[in-house]
């Protein structure tokens, strides 16, 4: 029997009309916590005969086209009241509490008004001697308030018949069944062919191992950490044993999440090459909504966008007819099926998800509380949702990004400026947050650490309130209202800011400072995101971590809200060591007191030996683009080297298609050598896969450690503080893995043979060899006179 939510198939199956782009619509934390807190508030005065928060439960059929199932309907209303003066006197009450001033309703909406309905329906279906119920929908206003009669509320009522309620109930159950019935039918089918499919091709050295590890974290409801060599196929090796559980019953639905998008392209050729083999899935790659958008300025709103108005008419049509042609959903069909159907594509692949078996993404959609798919993850209950999180080291910083808010001054003020004529309440909101700021601002000369902002925080609380009417009452009455932008934008900043707020505890700090700019702002900055990443995580079975540069695992799986009981597996690399070759100088250094002229001179002779060596492509890895410019500066004219040689060089700010053009320049048969420079850990430090030999060398100059600043400084004294590994968490951890993270581009498969060269005295030292992988247990140290002779070897090998 299938159990489904009232609340799913009211929103799925009733919704109607315009997409509408309404800021007041927003779902947050601090929403949902004084939406409790005001719930139980009123039920707590509602009377005796009021009992609060009573489930429902119904078991029913449904049929469509002639085919019936079983179902099992529930949900929780919030109240229902038994006069006990009358007999069968029944009331379902429905809270709902909004920023908005609800005193200005006239009428319920309509989605509300059918979610009462249905527990109307089936409370009808559990006691037969009653005719009438009367739903009523109250609403109240979310503000600070904490006695019953500061409450702003407002009440709608409607008697409702027993035999047209049940009627209408039982249609819009036969209408969900539809789609409960195409989803039975497709797990069946997919079920089916999973249990014969067999791993695609013969494994790799160590791949049976690691395909076993996964699929039993799987089973056994834990995390894995998995620190997976290039060329063991990772991506394969951790989505078949999901599908394999999947096919078991074990997995409801897997979740590939990753950073890039050649990642999910990854992901993508994965799935096909099962599906290819004969399994059964539906897999859908969402794309940002800025980025797959019709329009030239992403704006919901159905006098701009014609694909807004009437969306959710057309929509579930256009969903059904995907899911019933497609299984392998990309980013060019869901444009197909949008332009059919007239409906907006982002909207209609986040519908398609609902169905979906896999679903690949950015670690966004999973784990920001800004943008998370609420229809997976809103709820506290825990699913057999597994999360498969690729390239995982990447994670560390989003995640601290995700769990952190900064709220800036200048924007306040400019907010306030274009409400002045327009709203004074608003203006005088505004005024209050900006005089606020502005004591805290007299107090930083440049970055000071705060301990609280409560007072702060209170008020930007208050001016929700008054910032919700003003997008509802007054902003819709504006016509081409000059500062919007920024309006909205100040917004969701300020919402931000208040959810992140009620998220503070030891693993936060508090700080002010100024932009590049000379901006001031307070930010909350999350240095630790474990509870907050594990908060997300326990909402599925298991999660599998997994990257070439998962080093030390034990920094990762404490970033990450490990156990103990969790998993940590080192897979062996396929590739023979001996096919590349790894040079440590000793007589270098990319420090910032050693950066000169000399030392300049010095790196280009060693990139010169290494790519006269042999000819071939080669990029070289700098610290930052002016020391790339200086070593490029001192570097031998390429027309006068041993063979023809040419110099490419990364540029700031490279769009999609400079970068493809960039790695058209690796062409396999080169007729010449072809030397990239490129900045370590910017768009070519990851995520290339040049194979064969579109690259046979890579040269990382320095040791990746990040600028100091004062954010960098506050995570080291964070991290003395908690485990005395304050250098080793901000500064050499991250470097590192973005110097392994470039020395991944040479390897990439078992045929392949190249050179690792590495300038930096600091990797002689044992807390960066540490560090380095297995696969580099036997590389030397030369100096520029001396790697001559190693390379002779090698390439004569």
């Amino acid at each position: 029997m299938e159990r489904v939510s009232v609340r799913n198939i009211v929103e799925f199956i009733l919704r109607s009309g315009d997409i509408e782009s309404s800021a007041s619509g927003v779902r947050d934390a601090e929403a949902m916590r004084q939406g409790t807190r005001l719930h139980k508030l009123i039920q707590v005065n509602s009377g005796p005969d009021y009992v609060a928060e009573v489930p429902l439960g119904v078991e029913m059929s449904g049929s469509y086209a002639g085919e019936t199932i079983e179902l099992c309907v529930e949900g929780r209303a919030d109240g229902v009241i038994t006069d006990s003066l009358v007999d069968n006197s029944i009331v379902i009450n429905e809270i709902k509490t909004m920023y908005m001033d609800v005193s200005k309703l006239t009428v319920p909406f309509p989605m509300h008004q059918y979610q009462a309905l249905c527990y109307a329906a089936m409370w009808f279906m559990r006691n037969d001697d009653l005719n009438q119920i009367t739903i009523r929908m109250t609403y109240c206003q979310i503000t600070e308030a904490t006695r019953y009669k500061d409450l702003v509320i407002k009440e709608f009522e409607e008697i409702v018949e027993r035999d047209k309620t049940l009627e209408w109930f039982q249609n819009l159950v036969n209408e969900y069944a539809k789609w409960i019935i195409w989803s039975m039918k497709w797990k069946e089918t997919r079920d089916a062919s999973i249990k014969s499919m067999s791993f695609p091709y013969e494994y790799r050295k160590g791949q049976y191992d690691l395909v076993k590890g996964v699929y039993l974290s799987i089973l056994r409801k834990k995390k894995l950490f998995l620190q997976a060599p290039t060329g063991v196929g990772k991506t394969l090796s951790t989505v078949f044993p999901a599908v394999t559980a999947m096919g078991e019953k074990i997995a409801e639905k897997i979740f590939y999440l990753t950073a890039k998008t050649i990642a999910r392209t990854v992901a993508e050729d994965a799935v096909r090459i099962m599906t290819d083999n004969g399994v059964m899935l539906k897999s859908i790659t969402l794309t940002a909504k800025e980025k797959i958008c019709v329009k030239e300025n992403v704006e919901c709103n159905p006098n701009y966008c014609e694909r807004a108005k009437g969306h959710y008419d057309r929509v579930n049509d256009a969903v059904y007819d995907m899911l019933c042609n497609e299984s392998t959903i990309s980013r060019d069909i869901i444009n197909e099926y949008a332009e059919k159907y007239k409906v907006c594509p982002f909207e209609m692949a986040l519908d398609v998800t609902n169905w979906s078996d896999i679903i690949i993404c950015d670690y966004n959609y999973a784990f920001d509380p800004k943008v998370c798919l609420k229809r997976f993850f809103a709820d506290n209950m825990n699913k057999d949702y597994v999360f498969l999180i690729d390239e995982a080291h990447n994670l560390v910083d989003r995640a601290r990004k995700m769990y952190s808010a900064r709220l800036s001054k200048e924007l306040v003020m400019d907010v306030r400026r274009s409400v002045k004529n327009y709203d004074k309440r608003l203006y005088n909101a505004l005024d209050k947050i900006n005089n606020n700021m502005l004591d805290y601002k007299r107090s930083c000369d440049e970055f000071e650490v705060i301990d609280s902002v409560d007072n702060l925080v209170f008020g930007l609380m208050r001016t929700l309130a008054v910032f919700d009417a003003f997008l509802k009452d007054v902003l819709p009455g504006i016509k081409d209202f000059a500062g919007k932008d920024n309006l909205l934008q100040l917004y969701f900043d300020i919402r931000f800011f208040v959810n992140i707020y009620e998220l503070l505890d030891e693993k936060y700090r508090i700080f002010m400072d100024y932009t590049d700019g000379g901006e001031f702002g307070i930010t909350l900055q999350c240095m630790d995101p474990s509870v907050n990443l594990k908060e997300y995580l326990r909402k599925g079975r298991s999660a599998i971590f997994f990257s070439a540069t998962l080093l030390p695992v034990k920094y990762y799986m404490g970033q990450f809200g490990g156990d103990e009981e969790d998993y940590a597996v080192y897979a062996e690399s396929s590739f023979d060591p001996s096919n590349c070759l790894v040079m440590l100088a000793t007589d270098v250094s990319s420090r910032y007191t050693r950066r000169n002229e000399t030392e300049y001179k010095k790196i280009a002779s060693y990139i010169e030996t290494l790519i006269v060596a042999r000819k071939g492509n080669y990029i070289v890895f700098f610290p930052s683009y002016k020391m790339m410019c200086d070593v490029l500066d001192n570097m031998e004219d390429p027309d006068r080297l041993s063979h023809p040689t040419r110099y490419i060089v990364q540029q700031p700010g490279m769009d999609e298609e400079d970068r493809e053009e960039f790695l058209q320049c690796f062409q396999e048969k080169n007729d010449e050598t072809v030397v990239g420079f490129c900045v370590m850990g910017g768009i070519f430090g990851e995520g290339i896969d040049l194979r064969d030999d579109m690259l046979i060398g890579v040269v990382i100059v320095g040791t990746g450690l990040p600028m100091v600043g004062n954010e960098r400084e506050l995570y080291r004294q964070y991290y003395d503080d908690e485990c005395d590994k304050g250098f080793e968490y901000a500064y050499l951890y991250p470097g590192m893995n973005k110097v392994l993270q470039a020395a991944g581009r040479v390897i990439r498969t078992v045929t392949d043979r190249g050179c690792i060269l590495l300038l930096d005295d600091r990797f002689m030292q044992n807390q960066y060899r540490a560090l380095f992988p297995r696969e580099w247990k036997d590389c030397v140290s030369v100096n520029v006179n001396t790697m001559s002779g190693y390379l002779e070897r090698f390439w004569n090998e």
